[in-house]
């Protein structure tokens, strides 16, 4: 748990630090990735932050190779490409983020179940440096 007000903070912020926070319910125990501000069951605004471990396991992926401006401009094209997927998280919730170190060129379905770890990717330079999510075989 952190002791920051759930207010106050962004899952960006955290980012930045390298930290990966979702949400949970105080109501509830239920743990959100990415973090929400109210609960969708109880429709309550009392979350708390929770640091999450990082691990997980992909639960589904796509190679992509005609991706956003973004990814353009970090290099990947049509020869190129990169993967995106869903993670299971080992404490529950599933999140979508860049997968790294499995092969865009040759995407195999039996990656679905490998362990996986948090990654996170600084693009950009000086003020406009971003972080991003990803997870790493």
């Amino acid at each position: 748990m952190n002791d920051r007000p759930f207010s106050e903070y962004s899952f960006q912020q955290f980012l930045r630090e390298h930290k990966l926070m979702g949400s949970r319910s105080v109501a509830t125990g239920k743990i959100y990735a990415p973090p929400r501000p109210i609960d969708p069951e109880t429709h309550s605004e009392e979350m708390e932050w929770v640091e999450l471990s990082g691990k997980g396991t992909l639960a589904a992926f796509t190679a992509v190779y005609i991706g956003p401006t973004a990814m353009i401009e970090a290099g990947y094209d049509r020869t190129k490409p990169y993967l995106t997927g869903i993670v299971q998280l080992d404490e529950g919730p599933m999140i979508s983020a860049q997968i790294l170190g499995l092969d865009a060129m040759q995407p195999d379905v039996n990656a679905i179940g490998t362990p996986l770890t948090v990654s996170f990717i600084e693009r950009g330079a000086g003020d406009a440096t971003r972080t991003f999510l990803a997870f790493t075989k």
